[in-house]
Formats: structure tokens, sequence, C-alpha cells
């Protein structure tokens, strides 16, 4: 099959998938109490697998395998793809496919000595899970609660930052700062299956989910490990999975979501109100009461999710008013005297932790190789710093982008003084643009105090569906 032609296919298919998943999003919201039967064809779909097939393949993933060693290269240049995704079709009608375990990689978390598992499924594994989202993601975000923003389409982090601060800007003052002891390690097979058969009735989606959940981990050390409880990171599906577990916490919290009197009714009473803000794993519960209260709602948030399973982390779960601050998704939310005034707002700018890691991967790159070309050192530069100020430029973040600024031309100057030892300042400065700041062969240093920062406006319930009832 030439180009021209899989693009076309592509383009009918990609049309045909949002025709179909806007139905399931349809039928699900008219009904919240329907079961969908009958959609394991539907993952088995040629125009299904092709569109799961071009996501894996649009992957920065694409390029590593899995247990079998096969990257999507390889299937184009040496089995083609419409082979390789009609073998798979075949393999799931005749029911004779098989997930095989991850590979797994150790990974360093961000900020800490501590190391995270990333679970690398094989190519083949990726498709049928891609294909398997594509049908079950309408289906839930039916039922998944505005106060969830993590991995759901159309949705973003900075939508959450945006609601812990605007609740915090209207007495919700008291902050409980949840964190999931190894939230993706230790789900409940069996209570997370008992949420999904809520919503799905065809028993061979349901042998397929828990087929992924129990393929089992390639460890780095050469052992096959069983995977008993838990859904490796790393993995198309786990996503959503993960939002059907943790979506407990959601509905469990809904109750807050109350009108105008009903708060007031509340306050009068000596009660408190709350609003829960959630991004996958990553949870926090403005509360607008007594710290006390506060305590009782986190002890509350442990039970519900003893359900599947998780606990909380007695050292990370912290209660903090809104004056001392919280960090929240590399932000640092805290409510400050404005300078000038007698007045007092809550702002938003990016955390130390995150200034740390960034500064950190400045210096790495900083003291790689000085045989390369300025230029090289200046690319690898640029994709990182736009990245990240591109993330932070929603909030008061203009004095950090300046420390960047002053930080990252002492380190780039840096560099050039060990590559030139014996340059003086008036012969490094043909390696400027005007003469102060780095540049070479129309490749300049990224400026990140020439970034304009803004306020994110709040959304709320007004973020869109990405299938419209009315399409």
């Amino acid at each position: 099959m030439n180009t021209d032609e899989l693009e076309h296919q592509l383009y009918r298919a990609e049309r045909r998938v949002r025709e179909i998943q806007t139905k399931l999003h349809r039928w699900a919201t008219d009904d919240p109490d329907r079961r969908f039967d009958d959609l394991y064809n539907l993952v088995c779909d040629p125009g299904f697998l092709l569109v799961a097939w071009d996501r894996v393949r649009g992957n920065k993933g694409a390029r590593t395998a899995g247990v079998d060693g096969q990257t999507a290269y390889q299937v184009e240049a040496v089995y083609g793809v419409e082979v390789f995704l009609d073998g798979l079709r075949a393999e799931m009608k005749d029911r004779s496919f098989r997930p095989i375990p991850v590979r797994e990689r150790m990974i360093p978390k961000p900020g800490t000595t501590k190391r995270r598992r990333l679970g690398i499924p094989a190519l083949r594994d990726r498709v049928v899970q891609g294909a398997l989202k594509l049908v079950l993601e309408p289906i839930f975000e039916a039922d998944f609660l505005p106060c969830s923003y993590g991995f759901r389409p159309k949705r973003r982090a900075h939508d959450a930052v945006a609601e812990v601060r605007h609740f915090a800007s209207r007495s919700y003052e008291w902050i409980v700062e949840g964190d999931i002891k190894a939230c993706f390690d230790e789900i409940s097979h069996s209570a997370l299956m008992n949420r999904i058969r809520v919503r799905i009735g065809d028993k061979r989606v349901l042998a397929l989910v828990k087929a992924f959940l129990k393929a089992g981990i390639l460890t780095e050390d050469g052992t096959l490990a069983d995977t008993q409880a838990g859904t490796p990171q790393g993995g198309i599906l786990s996503p959503v999975i993960a939002n059907v577990a943790l979506s407990v916490l959601d509905e469990h919290f809904a109750a807050s979501r109350l009108n105008s009197r009903e708060r007031a009714k509340r306050r009068r009473r000596g009660l408190s109100n709350y609003r829960l803000i959630r991004y996958a794993d990553d949870w926090c519960l403005a509360v607008s009461g007594t710290r006390e209260q506060a305590e009782a709602l986190r002890a509350e948030a442990g039970e519900v999710l003893s359900t599947m399973s998780l606990r909380l982390s007695p050292e990370k779960t912290l209660i903090t008013h809104i004056d001392e601050g919280l960090d929240f998704l590399g932000w640092r939310i805290q409510r400050h005297q404005k300078r000038g005034t007698t007045k007092r707002y809550v702002y938003n700018y990016p955390a130390k932790k995150a200034l740390r890691a960034i500064l950190t991967k400045v210096k790495t790159l900083c003291w790689q190789d000085t045989n390369l070309p300025l230029a090289v050192l200046l690319h690898r530069l640029n994709s990182v710093l736009r990245g990240w100020t591109a993330y932070f430029r929603y909030g008061c973040s203009s004095r950090t982008f300046s420390y960047l600024r002053a930080y990252l031309w002492q380190r780039v100057f840096g560099w050039m003084r060990r590559k030139h030892p014996k340059a003086t300042w008036k012969q490094l400065r043909r390696y400027t643009s005007d003469g102060w700041w780095p540049a070479e062969n129309k490749v300049t240093l990224f400026n990140p105090a020439g970034v304009s920062t803004r306020r994110y406006s709040y959304r709320g319930t007004k973020i869109p569906s990405p299938w419209p009832i009315g399409a």
C-alpha cells in the first residue's frame, strides 16, 4: 500500500471512528444506567485499529521496543502496516490474541532520588490498547465528573491549578494535599473490574482488559513477575482505567457541588463546604471551614480509597492553609500581600522544586562535551526551555524567567570558556547575536525572560466535550 492510499484510508477511518465515538458518548450520557454490549467488534474494526496504529506511530515511544523487540519502523520497513494490522485483527477475531509481559524500566522520580516503574508494552499490545481506548473512553467520559482533569481530552493541568486558585480565593482556605502511596502499583484488579462492569457488559472486552492487567512484567534483571494488582505506567490504556478507579473519590465528594443557598445553610450549621480537584493520582481538597474539619475529610478520603486497596501516604498527605501555600502540579499556590497595597491575593508561580529541575537540566547540558558546536548545544537547550516556559507562562512567572535567563547566560558562557580557554571576551563575543546573547549559525539561545506571562482563566464546567451531544 502506497503512502497516499494509506493517508486516504486513515482520513476516512478517523471520520468514522469519531462518528461512532460521538454516538457512544451520547448514548452513555442520555442513559447513565446503560451497559454496553457488542463492543468487541468495534475494537477489532479495521478503522479503529488503523487510527490506533497512527497514534502509536506518531508517539515518541514508537522508537522504543517492548519485550518482542519490535518497533514501528521495523513494521513499516519489513512487514508493512496493512499486513501487520490484518494479522493482528485475525488474532483478535479468532480470540487467539494474548498480551505479552511489559518490559520494565525504572526511571527517576523528578526532584527525588527515588525511582518509579515504567512498563513498556509490545508494539502489537499498544495498538490493541489504543483501539480499546478509542471504544471505552467516550463511554466513561460521560460518567467522569468535572473535578477530574488528568489524562482527559480537552483538559489540562492548568485547569486544575486554576480551580485550586479560584476556590482558595473564595474562603476555601484549608487545603488537604493528597498523596496516594504507589497508586498505579496497588489498584485492586477485582475492584477495578467491578467498576468497569457497571458500564461494559461485553464479556470479550472485559476479558481483554483483564488480560492486559494480568499480562505480567519482565523486570530489568530478566525475571518474570506476575501482576496481582495495579496497572503499569506507560500503557496507552492505563490512564483511562486509572481514572475509572480513582473516580470513586470524585463520586464520593460530588455532594460538595451544592448551590449557593445550600452552601450558606451548611455554613450556618457550622458544617464545612469542600471541593475536590484531581489530576490523575495528584489531588487536593479545598475546604471552607476549620482545620479539624479538614482533618476529618482527610480520614474520609482514606476510607474511600481503601475500597480500591489504595492508601494515603501519612508523610505526604498534608493539611495546609493557603497563607502557608502548597505545591501542586509544579506550581506554588499561595496567598501574598500585593506590593504597595494592604490587599491579599492568591498567586501561582513556579515551585522551587520545578525551578531546581530545569536548572539541573541546563547545568547537565552545559557540562557535556565541549567538542560539540555551539549551535548543537543551543538547539538542545532551546527545546528544553521552550517546553518549560510554555507550561509556566500561565502564572506570575516573570521573575522566575528572569532568574533562569541570568543562570542560562552564565552556564552557556562557562561552556564557551571551557571550549575556548585562551579566547578573550572580545573573541567570545563573535558567538553572540548582539554582542551579549549567545548565538551561532542563525541558532540563537532561547530567552526565557522574553516569554510573556498571563493568568490562566478558570473554565470550570465550561470545558467542551470532544464529542458534542448535538453533533
